[in-house]
């Protein structure tokens, strides 16, 4: 675990960095802050808009009684994806504009969903009936 958060904390904002001054190297200064705010305010529009419509898509399975775990995942994706677009880089910028995108979120989606259902049993119970029990 602590590997792990030496790396996110650590390891990934250096290589950030790297990749930023190696473009500016490659370009210049200005399009390299101007190309970090672009995707800062486009990753805040697009996250805005995706995450409303989420949002939408929870209510209306709940409404209809649906289980709305699939919209719950989106949801988390996006905000996720925000978070890493408001994040000065370019890995961060890639990746969340990656789960912005639909058909990758989708993709993003089913290896969360199956990593969760991997890791924890999921039992549910009708009415009346503790969980797991099947009569």
């Amino acid at each position: 675990m602590l590997a792990r958060l030496l790396f996110l904390f650590i390891v990934v904002p250096l290589i950030e960095l790297t990749l930023l001054l190696l473009l500016a190297r490659v370009t210049t200064i200005e399009f390299t802050l101007l190309l970090v705010l672009a995707t800062g305010a486009l990753g805040a529009l697009l996250a805005r808009q995706q995450g409303l419509a989420a949002f939408r898509r929870i209510r209306e399975d709940i409404r209809q009684g649906r289980a709305p775990a699939g919209s719950v995942v989106d949801a988390v994706l996006i905000l996720i994806a925000g978070a890493l677009l408001l994040t000065p880089g370019v890995l961060t910028d890639a990746f969340g504009l990656s789960l912005l995108c639909p058909p990758f979120r989708r993709r993003y989606k089913a290896w969360m969903l199956h990593w969760i259902h991997s890791r924890f049993r999921i039992r549910t119970g009708g009415a009346g009936k503790p969980p797991g029990r099947t009569e």
